[in-house]
């Protein structure tokens, strides 16, 4: 049991380096398209506003949640939760975007993707290690 729990924990570490990483990647490339100088914008392509103010701002989250999961909080598995639930809305604004004719690049569908099916990864297993009975004093 204590071997099993190791290595969930390990796992749970790894995460948190990858949401870490994710996190500051995040920020750096959202960051360049916010706050950058019109060539930033124009190698952004045609570019959604709002998706890129999201993903901005949710790096920081994204490198609070990794944290969290690498001091093992409960609290770290409810905002991975609340990434994954964010980031499915956002990618459903954007459809709406898409649906309406607005010009977007096929690169934000393929990040989008990728969002949310790593918060939702990491959400799945956070639970999974965060929310044992052993954990729950936490």
């Amino acid at each position: 049991m204590e071997r099993r729990l190791s290595r969930r924990l390990f796992w749970l570490r790894g995460l948190a380096l990858v949401a870490i990483v994710f996190g500051i990647l995040t920020i750096k490339s959202g960051g360049e398209v916010v706050f950058g100088n019109a060539a930033a914008r124009t190698a952004a392509g045609n570019f959604v506003p709002f998706v890129v103010w999201f993903n901005f701002l949710a790096g920081f989250v994204y490198v609070a949640a990794g944290v969290g999961l690498w001091a093992q909080r409960r609290w770290a598995a409810v905002l991975a939760a609340a990434l994954a639930a964010g980031t499915a809305l956002a990618f459903a604004a954007f459809g709406a975007h898409i649906a309406s004719g607005g010009a977007y690049e096929m690169r934000t569908v393929w990040a989008l993707t990728l969002r949310l099916a790593v918060w939702s990864a990491i959400t799945l297993f956070a639970w999974r290690v965060l929310w044992t009975p052993r954990q729950a004093a936490r």
